[in-house]
């Protein structure tokens, strides 16, 4: 780009700026806008449209076109092309606008069919504010300069209309902030908190976008990467080599040098730009191609990057916790998505988290269980609504976020956390105390576990052992495939932390939400039921080789229990045992300490499984039914689209008799059966389980108390009989029946 269109730039974006400067209500302003852009440009026309709700644009201030127009021609997102633009998030530039996909006249805005057209999204990281439209009658596609010159105008635009320039002088976004909010997300882990926010990524202000001396600006940037570039080193100088958070930093480490991300950040300023402005503008090209990005682990890679860039804006404008401000003593976590390298490092000081994105089978929602806090996700703008420090209560069992709550809303929340504490000192009561019905059955309660972390509960929570300790978290959060000794080590420091009791290891359960970033990404149309699994490893053998060694390795002469996931047929379970029998006798060829015994066993997630042939059932040591994706398969409704999860009832007639099925299966073969997942840790739904014949269950920590409360308080015969005779009338649940007997009998 040569000296003259670089000084062009730079003198556009000085007179846009003074025009911000002038003394002016927010439509003045906004026509000025448009006055400047079409008199620099050389075009007829130039409008502004902002979003009046989330799927409508209004045009707000237009040069050229029917001034009696603004305020009264509407859109809807994806209508026309402007339409196109908010859409998608992406320019559209050509010569011939009315024969292009999607044109739509507007006659009330007595525009004459102009040829052509350059359309910009006006938006701040990833959040759609409105459009920025320049027409003109001459046949011509704008060139990359003008591009470049409307995306900068419409950043300034985006910037301005955050901070609300165009609607009172801020005033609009002052009253956001100060009134009482509820969002209505998703429960990713039960439970209730009330704290203070702590924003994961504080949002920075950036109100100095244009600058007059590129020279300065390419200083300030230049000496805030060294200062990034170098907290990143001591951070890694601090962290463990071996150390989960170690991998993570190496990431990091090599965004921060990267030369194309500064080359770019410094060819924004020599247009005009400020430091600032340009980290942002990189920052939301990021955004915008996170949002179109499904690959998993290019979808990591750009969240680095996002990252990076907040760091680096904290470090320009000294705002946010990188000044030092200190974390409240009730903290609740609120973020657009984290992973779960940054919610361990938070650890057991934060009371809840609350996310725009996240998933129920992420690794964040099992950190968040590990750490036995609330969990809400898909709680939409949070991060936009939310401030540092301001009051926040979450309610994790009905998936709800309450800001800055007014003082009823508050007293509400208080008695519902103070019955809960009642509670908990009942279940602490009974901890030790074997779980046993009104009839005589006993129902043993295990733990789920993924983490050293989650040990402690083993003994605190009266759990008589691990049913399923998840491997694969010790593979997710790094960024290289962790050592055999590593995972050895590991493997026995859980044994050791167990003190006696049984661990079920479960082979590593990776592919569908799971995508190790060092393995290359399989792009799949429906990864829950693609390459996953024991399918990832009985086609690349080398990784469970590695694991099962490790595992053989860790037990040091102790009983040894393995679980391989989602088994769907014999023939996947007779070639993995296989492997095992040849792990096994290359270690002991090698001399090494064998475990004293070995337990081979298989998570029933798939419905085919419950059909396979007598031979399964004779050589499984054990099953375990996987419910959260059994459940998914068996009613065709994938668990984290919330349109059809909630649809269907773990207690529907039709679930039950199968999992009666599978029971009698069991108990003719006499192989021990468990049953894992989320039902399983509520009350009613254990209660059934263990009904009909489930008489081992694995759960969350904190869900064991409450499910062996309510069990030792009944006879489970009866409730089959409730059961059998709710199946007998034709009901469509057994919910209803089961609830109506719980209450007449106290």
């Amino acid at each position: 780009m040569g000296e003259g269109l670089e000084s062009e730039s730079r003198k556009l974006l000085g007179r846009l700026r003074d025009t911000m400067a002038e003394e002016a209500a927010g439509q003045e302003r906004l026509d000025k806008i448009t006055h400047l852009m079409a008199d620099s440009m050389g075009t007829e026309v130039c409008s502004i449209y902002l979003f009046r709700d989330a799927e409508t644009l209004e045009l707000c201030a237009t040069q050229g076109l029917n001034q009696a127009a603004v305020h009264e021609t509407r859109m809807k997102m994806g209508e026309g092309l402007v339409g196109r633009v908010a859409r998608y998030g992406k320019v559209v530039n050509t010569a011939d606008a009315p024969s292009a996909r999607g044109f739509r006249y507007m006659p009330e805005t007595g525009e004459e069919i102009y040829s052509s057209f350059l359309g910009v999204p006006v938006q701040r990281l990833g959040e759609k504010l409105g459009v920025l439209v320049v027409q003109s009658k001459e046949k011509r596609e704008f060139t990359h300069d003008e591009v470049y010159a409307l995306e900068v105008v419409a950043m300034v635009l985006a910037e301005m209309t955050e901070l609300g320039v165009f609607v009172g002088e801020g005033a609009a976004l002052m009253a956001r902030h100060t009134q009482p909010v509820m969002l209505r997300g998703g429960t990713a882990q039960e439970g209730a908190a009330m704290g203070r926010v702590w924003l994961h990524e504080p949002r920075v202000v950036v109100t100095n976008l244009v600058a007059d001396d590129p020279e300065v600006e390419a200083k300030r940037l230049e000496d805030a990467v060294d200062t990034l570039r170098v907290s990143v080193d001591e951070m890694l100088a601090d962290a463990p080599n071996d150390s989960d958070h170690a991998q993570v930093l190496e990431a990091y480490r090599m965004f921060a040098n990267s030369k194309g991300w500064m080359r770019r950040m410094q060819e924004d300023i020599t247009r005009g730009l400020s430091a600032e402005a340009a980290v942002e503008k990189e920052q939301s090209h990021a955004r915008a191609r996170m949002s179109q990005v499904t690959d998993g682990y290019l979808r990591e890679r750009l969240h680095d990057l996002d990252d990076l860039s907040n760091r680096l804006l904290r470090i320009l404008t000294g705002q946010g916790n990188s000044t030092g401000s200190e974390m409240p003593s009730d903290p609740i976590l609120i973020a657009r998505n984290i992973g779960p390298a940054e919610l361990l490092e938070y650890g057991r000081s934060l009371k809840g988290v609350v996310l725009e994105e996240g998933s129920v089978g992420s690794h964040a929602a099992i950190v968040a269980r590990a750490l036995a806090i609330p969990l809400v996700i898909h709680a939409e703008r949070i991060t936009n609504e939310a401030l540092n420090g301001d009051q926040i209560l979450v309610d994790g069992d009905q998936g709800i976020v309450h800001l800055r709550p007014d003082e009823t809303v508050s007293n509400a929340f208080r008695d519902k956390m103070a019955m809960q504490a009642k509670a908990q000192e009942r279940y602490a009561s009974i901890r030790d105390t074997e779980c046993v019905s009104l009839d005589g059955h006993k129902v043993s309660m295990l733990m789920n576990a993924g983490l050293m972390a989650d040990l402690p509960s083993l003994d605190n929570s009266g759990a008589e052992g691990v049913g399923l300790f998840r491997t694969e978290l010790q593979f997710l959060i790094r960024n290289q495939m962790p050592k055999r000794t590593e995972l050895a080590n590991l493997y026995a420091r859980v044994m050791d932390a167990a003190h006696g009791k049984r661990v079920v290891f479960r082979t590593l359960d990776i592919g569908s939400d799971k995508v190790l970033p060092y393995m290359k990404p399989q792009d799949e149309p429906n990864p829950a039921l693609g390459w996953r699994a024991i399918r990832v490893a009985l086609d690349r053998p080398g990784v469970m080789r590695m694991q099962l060694q490790a595992l053989l390795r860790a037990a040091q002469g102790r009983p040894m229990t393995i679980m391989f996931p989602f088994i769907a047929q014999y023939e996947e379970f007779r070639q993995a045992k296989e492997e095992v029998n040849r792990v096994w006798a290359r270690e002991e060829k090698l001399g090494h300490v064998m475990p004293e015994s070995l337990e081979i066993g298989a998570m029933l997630e798939t419905p085919s499984l419950a059909y396979a042939s007598n031979k399964l059932f004779e050589e499984v040591a054990f099953l375990s039914i996987g419910g959260n994706d059994l459940k998914q398969f068996f009613f065709a409704a994938d668990r984290e689209n919330e349109r059809v999860r909630r649809r269907y009832d773990t207690l529907n007639v039709s679930f039950l008799t199968f999992l009666q099925g599978i029971v009698k299966r069991c108990e003719e073969s006499n192989t021990a059966l468990s049953f894992c997942g989320e039902d399983a840790g509520r009350p009613i739904e254990a209660l059934c389980l263990a009904a009909i014949g489930i008489r081992t269950l694995s759960m969350r920590p904190a869900s064991i108390g409450p499910v062996k409360s309510l069990i030792m308080r009944y006879n489970l015969d009866e409730i089959r009989a409730v059961i059998e005779a709710s199946r007998d009338r034709g009901d469509q649940t057994v919910r209803a029946s089961v609830m109506d007997y719980l209450r007449q009998n106290g």
